[in-house]
């Protein structure tokens, strides 16, 4: 009996003992003191043709953006009484079309980013002012905000112009008239060739050039004024070979990205030796496929050049060339650097990355970097910024500091022309919520 007693109370004390083991167990580990969690990043979606025909353009948004990241990021990230925040760019291929960017949109909002940047297409921009007006509308909890860095139809701060919408780069009628004052004063010219994109930037562009030229050059005669598809064109000699036929001295085109270089190439290959009056014949290969034949031929108009009479433009520019040496990636644009310089001063002054106390703060900021100023006009949400006309150059030559992409060719500037010059008015309704 003694014996049975003594191996049942071993048996009662080893039960015990893995009782209490086992709750010991079942008990949550005691935690170490941990360092707060970082302050989630302000998520920046960019939608842009990232493949396609046009991925080049997105691709040199895409460093643009990521560089004016960095810089806010370095001192700090974007400054709120909860901890600072970095400045993040989050990547959405709309393939340049339409369809794509709207899912492109949906995937952004459905992973939580409130903030979206597009440019290179008004067509595509025109079609997300609508979806973020209705998704806005519809969803007040997670309203988001439009950036826009590049599309510049003039209707997007007219007549299609939204609170949510703000627009950094001169609009097509503004880059026009810049152009407009150096070629009214080239009495040598008679007949120029019009020749855009058959889209409603490319047919805004013909439209006002059309209406700027009856003003200024009367005299001036259009030889040719056609539209082409929009980045499926891919050989040019044939429009090119109309244009040299017509006799044009000069041609005056909207075209961006292969389009543009495309055409200059085919212009060069039948012989054409006239000029061309641009928005954006200054890169993406441009100059390279022109060399010596460009030389004091090619106009293009910008926010800003390399060549920029200014120090500080002077090594904000190498600074840039130093973070992306490669040739091919040498294009930079001030309007995007002013735009995430903008936005983070507007999260910052609004004390919270809510959508609509941002934008309350957006359509009045006023960013000064690099000795260029641009102030959001409030009423149309465009921006207001001085314009530059330059002409195609030997590197070296007087004003010709910088070349573009190595080719041995830069952009003098010959006009600059003050914000309060470039202006124009507007049509804007604004409907405000």
């Amino acid at each position: 009996m003694y014996f049975f007693n003594q191996r049942l109370l071993k048996r009662l004390a080893a039960a015990l003992v893995a009782g209490v083991s086992l709750a010991v167990a079942a008990q949550p580990a005691a935690q170490a003191p941990t360092a707060p969690a970082a302050a989630p990043p302000v998520r920046v979606a960019l939608v842009e043709s990232l493949s396609g025909a046009f991925a080049n353009t997105g691709e040199a948004v895409f460093r643009n953006l990521v560089w004016a990241t960095e810089r806010v990021n370095a001192r700090g990230g974007v400054k709120l009484a909860g901890g600072n925040r970095p400045l993040v760019i989050e990547r959405y291929d709309s393939k340049g079309q339409n369809e794509e960017a709207l899912a492109a949109l949906r995937s952004a909002i459905d992973d939580g980013v409130r903030i979206i940047a597009q440019g290179n297409s008004s067509a595509i921009a025109a079609v997300l002012i609508d979806a973020i007006n209705k998704h806005n509308e519809r969803e007040p909890s997670k309203r988001v905000l439009f950036l826009n860095y590049s599309a510049v139809d003039p209707i997007l701060t007219n007549e299609k112009c939204s609170y949510w919408h703000f627009r950094f780069d001169a609009h097509a009628d503004m880059r026009m008239a810049a152009l407009m004052d150096v070629l009214k004063d080239d009495k040598a010219l008679k007949s120029i060739y019009l020749i855009g994109q058959d889209y409603s930037f490319g047919q805004a562009v013909l439209r006002e050039a059309r209406k700027q030229l009856g003003a200024q050059r009367p005299d001036v005669h259009i030889v040719g004024d056609e539209l082409h598809a929009l980045g499926r064109v891919k050989d040019f000699i044939p429009y090119a070979i109309k244009i040299k036929s017509s006799g044009a001295q000069a041609v005056l085109t909207g075209n961006w990205g292969n389009d543009l270089t495309l055409l200059i190439k085919a212009a060069k290959e039948v012989g054409f030796e006239g000029k061309f009056y641009t928005f954006y014949g200054n890169a993406l290969g441009v100059p390279a496929a022109l060399g010596d034949a460009g030389v004091g031929k090619v106009i293009a108009v910008a926010d800003w050049f390399p060549n920029s009479p200014s120090a500080q433009s002077e090594a904000f520019y190498q600074s840039f060339r130093q973070r992306f040496p490669k040739p091919q990636d040498d294009y930079v644009h001030m309007r995007m650097q002013l735009m995430m310089e903008a936005l983070a001063q507007s999260i910052e002054k609004a004390g919270a990355t809510d959508s609509l106390a941002v934008a309350a703060q957006l359509e009045r900021a006023s960013v000064l970097f690099t000795s260029h100023k641009g102030t959001m006009r409030a009423a149309d949400h465009q921006f207001q910024q001085p314009l530059l006309v330059a002409v195609m150059d030997r590197q070296g030559t007087p004003g010709v500091k910088f070349d573009v992409e190595g080719s041995g060719y830069g952009f003098r500037v010959i006009k600059a022309i003050a914000p309060e010059r470039a202006e124009q008015s507007h049509s804007c309704k604004m409907v405000r919520p």
